[in-house]
């Protein structure tokens, strides 16, 4: 018996956009005019942080799990999520009456978690396990054999892809203007697969940049090496986008058709993330803002043409605001921790104060690191710049003044330790 092989392409995108059409909101693309006059082009926003579950990943999954026979459904579905599947996949199962399992590591914020509970009713169990998505794939492939219960891959399945493709489908229609560039985030490749296969079939000359977060470049690594590569680590703060192994499936699709992949660090992407809620109102999570962060790497080029942005999802959790400010400060060089030795003589802290600090500087963290020792004791600091170029002046008062002071900023072994 000859064995089917699978194949994708725009065609799969198009009857996805119908299977979908009555559960997803189509969601608007938004001329941004503060991006358009700082960029000197034309900046449209996809929001699909405004779609039902407030991300693109509903898409996907709506798509899969309608295409299920009833045997794949008798015992119930299975998946891994960093939160926006699980969603999706959640969703989904209240909607369809499905029994589903929902794996997703510890550190996913608890808003996310929230949200799959309210959208999943009782239709859905969760389980939290692990500290990134690749142990929660790990345990939800276990549970799927133990429990044989079909699993609903986040993107390295081509029904997740071609539902991912609908926003290409949607944003080519309202878009009046031939698009020169698209921006869009890559974690596993889902996205930037499903919309690629549409735009390069139908809009040919539109450049495709996918972006990911520098602690998690996998698809980056993968197209370098030429085969899908495993990361080692990753930093999970981007967590939509934290995945160590992109799918094979979406890595040969990218390979073919994006143009180039930007990596953001994400320290920028949390000044993007705080930009786009002071500057618009427009509240997104971290790999929501990953498209608009590159924007800076393609200045250039894209001048005077017409860019569209996935803005790919907006569960974010008001808890993480602090860190993200704290990461904001961190990459623009406004914020700086010193471990201070202060001098064993009356008046070193006043001295300090009064005569290291500059007039715009401020004391944002100060604890003694010896509890027993307090006065003369050294001292975790936190200074705030006003002006990233505020800085080499404090060192060189630091410098003059005598006090041994050791940068935590440029230690990571002792930064991870005490901030």
């Amino acid at each position: 018996m000859s064995q089917q092989v699978e194949t994708f392409n725009v065609e799969d995108i198009i009857i996805a956009s119908h299977t979908i059409k009555d559960v997803i909101s189509p969601t608007p693309l938004q001329y941004n005019h503060l991006l358009s006059e700082r960029y000197g082009c034309h900046v449209y926003l996809k929001r699909e942080d405004m779609q039902s579950v407030r991300s693109f990943k509903i898409r996907g999954a709506y798509n899969r799990i309608k295409r299920l026979s009833p045997e794949d459904l008798e015992n119930g579905i299975i998946c891994a999520s960093a939160g926006n599947h699980a969603q999706g996949v959640a969703y989904s199962c209240h909607l369809l009456n499905i029994s589903g399992k929902i794996f997703m590591p510890n550190t996913t914020p608890k808003q996310k978690v929230n949200q799959v509970k309210f959208w999943g009713k009782d239709s859905v169990e969760i389980v939290l396990v692990g500290d990134t998505f690749d142990d929660a794939y790990e345990k939800a492939i276990e549970c799927s054999r133990e429990e044989n219960r079909t699993f609903i891959h986040p993107f390295d399945d081509y029904d997740v892809i071609a539902g991912q493709g609908t926003v290409g489908v949607e944003l080519l229609n309202d878009c009046h203007e031939n698009i020169d560039y698209l921006f869009g985030a890559i974690g596993g490749g889902g996205l930037m697969a499903g919309v690629g296969t549409y735009l390069k079939h139908y809009s040919p000359e539109t450049k495709l940049i996918g972006v990911e977060p520098e602690g998690a470049p996998g698809m980056k690594e993968s197209v370098l090496k030429g085969e899908v590569t495993s990361l080692d680590k990753i930093d999970p703060f981007v967590d939509g986008a934290a995945v160590k192994t992109v799918g094979t499936k979406t890595f040969n699709i990218c390979k073919e058709l994006i143009d180039d992949i930007v990596v953001v660090p994400e320290g920028k992407v949390c000044t993007t993330l705080l930009s786009l809620y002071n500057e618009n109102a427009i509240v997104v999570e971290p790999t929501g803002a990953l498209s608009i962060a590159a924007l800076d790497t393609y200045a250039e080029q894209i001048k005077g043409k017409t860019v569209v942005c996935i803005v790919s999802g907006g569960n974010n959790d008001i808890g993480r605001m602090q860190e993200i400010k704290e990461r904001s400060k961190l990459y623009e060089g406004l914020q700086h921790y010193f471990i201070v030795n202060f001098p064993q003589r009356p008046g070193a802290l006043r001295e300090f104060l009064l005569e290291v600090l500059g007039p715009n500087d401020d004391i944002s963290h100060f604890e003694y690191t010896k509890k027993n020792n307090r006065e003369t004791g050294p001292a975790l600091v936190g200074i705030e710049l006003k002006d990233r170029e505020d800085y080499f002046p404090l060192i060189e008062r630091i410098k003059t003044k005598g006090f041994n002071c050791r940068e935590v900023n440029k230690d990571s072994t002792l930064f991870q330790m005490l901030v």
